[in-house]
């Protein structure tokens, strides 16, 4: 597995490390931690993870490092509910963070929310354990109260299909068939070993019935009429499901933990950090998982392992240094180029190569005679150039033409 750190302000590749597939999050987190810390980045003030970097081990080594952490806080965690039923109790909530919508009709999404510091406890390296103050912020987000009602409203159809498919399964015995409760339970080994997913919205309850039914024929063709028929005994499962309370007014509330100081990053910095996760870290991993992107290739060694991160990680820079250039560049100067969907301003690095695509250089000698020709060159390529700092030389005097030297007639 590759884990991958990148900065906040415009995604280049700080750190990747290398882990094992079947460690933990909870370990992996702690490992970036002291990698991070190791490599002694000027102005790196703190980490952002998802909500598996939240625990007791990894808090303690940010308070023991001096390293900053922003994560998601489980929905398992006590703190968490705590936190959130003090949030929905606030009579308001300033705006923290606010961002443009994807699509123009759309409203534009915004983060509302309030911090309070509560006292968690908290374990550092040497195994001591200790109470520890840590700086929560209740978030509310419209958007988020929307994508809960659509994942309960999903929820409902997924269990209707699930109702169908459980009850047509037969079992020959009655250990099978609980065997199969189990498992649909969650006590069960699961699919690839993970353990099954409990409905959130809904309570399921599981049932053994037996009935008679008649038995299949062992033999093919019509059968004799002094045959009588057999019958076996065979058992299916009866579900049960009571709708549980929507829990309406938890929808569209997270709470974050910031394991950081107030005075070096308030609370819109925060919510800021946390949300943009998706335009750095998944964007830098996106273009690998297309199977066109990179072939499947058996590396032996962990070295050779390591030496392909390390190329990987020197094309992603390279990639993010070109995106954060141009979009820095075009944000100071008001101008934009021709992107995917008519002009942008903040083009990737992808659409920066495509434009230079049809750029073609013709020379043609002819006699002696050398004319070259530049076909396809618009302003926005001469943009691109000064905010890379490229010498465009070979892009001027579109038309050039020369004599080739010629050798004098001897005496």
């Amino acid at each position: 597995m590759l884990s991958l750190g990148v900065s906040g302000d415009g995604g280049l590749p700080l750190r990747m490390g290398l882990h094992d597939g079947n460690t933990s999050d909870s370990v992996d987190v702690p490992r970036a931690i002291e990698q991070s810390v190791a490599l002694n980045l000027s102005g790196l003030k703190g980490l952002v993870a998802d909500s598996k970097a939240y625990s007791q081990r990894t808090l303690g080594l940010c308070l023991e490092t001096g390293m900053g952490l922003v994560t998601l806080v489980p929905r398992t965690c006590d703190i968490r509910q705590e936190v959130e039923a003090w949030g929905q109790r606030q009579t308001s909530l300033p705006l923290l963070f606010e961002r443009a919508p994807k699509r123009r009709r759309n409203a534009p999404r915004r983060w509302y929310g309030r911090s309070v510091k509560r006292k968690v406890e908290v374990e550092y390296p040497d195994g001591d354990t200790a109470l520890a103050s840590i700086r929560f912020i209740a978030v509310y987000s419209a958007q988020l109260a929307q994508h809960h009602e659509r994942a309960q409203a999903r929820e409902a159809q997924a269990l209707a299909a699930h109702i169908a498919q459980v009850q047509s399964r037969q079992f020959a015995c009655q250990a099978d068939a609980e065997g199969a409760i189990a498992e649909y339970e969650g006590r069960g080994p699961g699919q690839r070993g993970r353990g099954a997913t409990p409905w959130r919205h809904h309570e399921v309850r599981y049932s053994v019935e037996a009935h008679r039914q008649r038995q299949k024929r062992s033999q093919r063709g019509r059968p004799r009429k002094d045959e009588v028929p057999l019958e076996e005994v065979v058992y299916q499962l009866r579900v049960e499901t009571k709708a549980l309370a929507p829990p309406v007014k938890t929808f569209g509330w997270s709470v974050l933990a910031a394991a950081i100081d107030e005075a070096s990053c308030g609370d819109p910095e925060i919510v800021q950090a946390y949300r943009d996760q998706t335009s750095t870290v998944e964007r830098g991993f996106r273009w690998i998982k297309n199977p066109a992107a990179i072939s499947p290739v058996w590396l032996e060694k962990r070295q050779r392992i390591a030496a392909l991160a390390m190329l990987t990680v020197v094309g992603l820079l390279v990639y993010g240094l070109i995106q954060r250039q141009v979009r820095q560049y075009l944000a100071q100067h008001e101008a934009t180029i021709p992107g995917n969907k008519g002009e942008t301003d903040v083009p990737t690095a992808t659409v920066v190569f495509e434009s230079f695509a049809t750029v073609t250089r013709v020379e043609l000698s002819l006699e002696g005679i050398t004319i070259a020709q530049i076909h396809s060159w618009q302003a926005h390529h001469g943009l691109i150039c000064q905010a890379l700092e490229l010498d465009n030389i070979v892009y001027e005097n579109p038309t050039t033409q020369k004599n080739a030297p010629t050798m004098g007639n001897g005496p």
